[in-house]
């Protein structure tokens, strides 16, 4: 399991971003990552196309993003699911993130 703490630019509200964009890209039949399970306040599970495991996102105190990364399966999975996710951050929002934490964890 990995975690990250996504710290965005100020006055940028990039939890409600992330879940806006996934659901413009998603509605549009592009993009890799779905919103799983049901809809909670400030949490959501995405999963990937092609990679098995799940994203947690949680909207933090002081707007930051808390995710988690797990799969059940091999750690190369589990990686490959971190980078997808990394990609889609940088690919998208670059410039509304100030710094990403990533804790590795067993």
């Amino acid at each position: 399991m990995k975690r990250l703490q996504i710290i965005p630019r100020e006055g940028a509200n990039l939890y409600g971003a992330l879940i806006k964009r996934e659901l413009e890209l998603r509605r549009r039949a592009r993009g890799t990552f779905r919103r799983r399970g049901g809809k909670k306040k400030d949490e959501a599970i995405w999963a990937h196309d092609r990679y098995l495991g799940r994203v947690k996102l949680a909207r933090g105190m002081g707007e930051t993003v808390l995710v988690e990364v797990r799969t059940k399966a091999d750690p190369e999975q589990e990686s490959m699911l971190l980078g997808a996710f990394l990609g889609f951050l940088d690919r998208h929002f670059r410039h509304d993130v100030t710094a990403v934490n990533i804790q590795f964890r067993d």
